[in-house]
């Protein structure tokens, strides 16, 4: 049976109607970390690449060459957590920086 995160993490990505702490246990997904411009081709070549990973995996056993542990899942939506650099934060601009 495939995994779905629609269906068996729903709690976790589909919005409620009012605010709400929820605790999230740990995931194993393909990450990346950084800094500059989402908008920049570099940024957009590593999402290619996460994105390549997940699918590989995805159709692995196909192949006969599943990981251990595998089992059938959809791919997750992409996720991404965004900061400004400390020097971003003091400047107190009134233009977002994305490269900060």
């Amino acid at each position: 049976m495939k995994q779905d995160w629609k269906k068996i993490d729903k709690q976790y990505y589909l919005p409620k109607t009012k605010p709400e702490l929820v605790k999230v246990p740990p995931f194993k997904f393909f990450s990346i970390t950084g800094q500059g411009d989402p908008n920049d081709k570099p940024f957009q070549e590593i999402i290619g690449v996460l994105y390549s990973l997940s699918y590989a995996v995805k159709m692995s056993p196909k192949n006969d060459f599943a990981p251990g542990n595998y089992f059938e899942y959809t791919v997750y939506p992409l996720e991404g957590i965004w900061d400004l650099t400390a020097e971003a934060k003091k400047s107190n601009s009134e233009t977002l920086d994305k490269s900060n």
